[in-house]
């Protein structure tokens, strides 16, 4: 349930976390890359803390890709999917290393995007890639801003 690569994360000040790869469960090739670089992009974009090496790392957070669905959502007049929802669910885990406790853990965080296969006023047409890549920002945003109240 670790991320594969050892980054972490320093604030500027104090604490550090560490950024392993999410483990995939699901059979969806790469989305644990896709979820561990999202994850990263975000904490950096949000400049309270910086990478620095795992021995540095005063937290770490763990996490496991444990759902993927891509499903109807919605349907045309003519009886045809039109609307589809892509949804991710996540274990994840946030542990002071110093403290050696777990600061957070909800093994069921799970982000839903809606996305249109045609045009339909106000939306434009997008694919399941787009929804991923929606749902995937939604749960990196989630994961940092848990993370930067518990801490």
């Amino acid at each position: 349930m670790l991320f594969g690569f050892v980054t972490a994360w320093r604030r500027a000040t104090s604490p550090t976390r560490r950024s392993p790869l999410f483990e995939n469960a699901t059979t969806e090739y790469s989305l644990e890359q896709e979820v561990t670089e999202a994850v990263i992009r975000r904490f950096v974009e949000d400049n309270h803390l910086r990478v620095v090496d795992e021995r540095s790392a005063d937290c770490v957070i763990r996490g496991r890709i444990v759902t993927y669905r891509n499903s109807v959502f919605g349907i045309s007049n003519a009886a045809l999917a039109q609307e589809y929802r892509v949804a991710i669910g996540l274990d994840v885990t946030f542990k002071d290393q110093i403290k050696n406790r777990e600061v957070w853990h909800d093994p069921n965080l799970e982000k839903t995007a809606n996305y249109y296969v045609q045009s339909v006023p106000g939306q434009v047409a997008k694919t399941e890639l787009d929804g991923r890549k929606e749902a995937i920002q939604k749960l990196a945003d989630e994961i940092l801003t848990r993370s930067v109240e518990s801490w």
